[in-house]
């Protein structure tokens, strides 16, 4: 894999994420660009666990652009739901997709139990083409708890419900350089970097 290429293909049509993806490569000179841009469908995402979605994404945005293409796959996972909502968090509640009423679901769940822990989980996946047979691999984890009073503005999805562990403050009152530091997808993205570089 090399780190050489200018352009790569983000296969996701979430425009929070897209923000966070943007703002993290940008200073690589890596030029992000969201998959519907490129007229590209969305992927299916039937599997049990991050990484087969998030290479299913990749390999479909790669395999209708002809572009190296970069899929994140990642969830909030609670400790007392045996690590639900998962690879769900997107469609909790059902669809339509819907913040609003994924936390609301969220909150309900938790507020019949002792344990509130939870974390965020991100897998980030690059291909060079859609059948790629060495994709580069990074995860990151962020933990905390949740709320059930939503606080902050900022961030998206579980974000003003996420109180980040340490800080005292909920992901969504974090400001977005801090965030894309610290949060689950912040690491994955260092981790991938690192190994960008190393080859």
């Amino acid at each position: 894999m090399s780190a050489s290429f200018s352009k790569l293909v983000v296969a996701s049509g979430n425009p929070g994420k897209l923000r966070e993806l943007e703002a993290l490569l940008a200073p690589l000179g890596i030029e992000a660009v969201a998959q519907h841009a490129l007229g590209v469908p969305e992927a299916d995402e039937p599997f049990p666990t991050f990484i087969e979605n998030a290479l299913a994404k990749a390999r479909n945005a790669a395999h209708h652009t002809g572009l190296p293409a970069l899929a994140d796959d990642s969830g909030i996972l609670a400790d007392a739901l045996g690590g639900a909502p998962g690879v769900h968090s997107a469609r909790f509640a059902g669809e339509p997709r819907s913040d609003e009423r994924n936390n609301r679901k969220l909150v309900q769940l938790l507020r019949a139990t002792a344990n509130h822990a939870a974390h965020y989980y991100s897998v980030i996946v690059v291909v060079r083409d859609a059948l790629d047979p060495q994709p580069l691999i990074a995860e990151g984890q962020w933990s905390g708890e949740v709320v059930f009073e939503p606080r902050g503005s900022g961030g998206f999805g579980y974000d003003p419900y996420f109180l980040v562990q340490g800080l005292g403050k909920t992901a969504a009152e974090l400001p977005m350089d801090l965030k894309n530091r610290i949060s689950h997808r912040g690491k994955a993205l260092a981790c991938l970097i690192e190994r960008l570089c190393a080859i």
